[in-house]
């Protein structure tokens, strides 16, 4: 079973071809560069705030 999930936003057209030539030149898919930068976001907030317990919704 797939546990990703997905998202939508709604985004500047401007703004999102700019993503999408950063995302290029860092060799990422825009998906990656957005998962990459998540990523990185989650990461620095714990480091700054300790580890984020997630509870299982079962």
């Amino acid at each position: 079973m797939n546990k990703n999930k997905h998202i939508s936003i709604r985004i500047d057209e401007k703004v999102l071809q700019k993503f999408h030539y950063v995302a290029k030149y860092e060799d990422r898919s825009a998906s990656g560069q957005i998962m990459f930068l998540i990523n990185n976001c989650i990461r620095e907030f714990e480091e700054k705030h300790g580890k984020i317990e997630i509870h299982d919704k079962r």
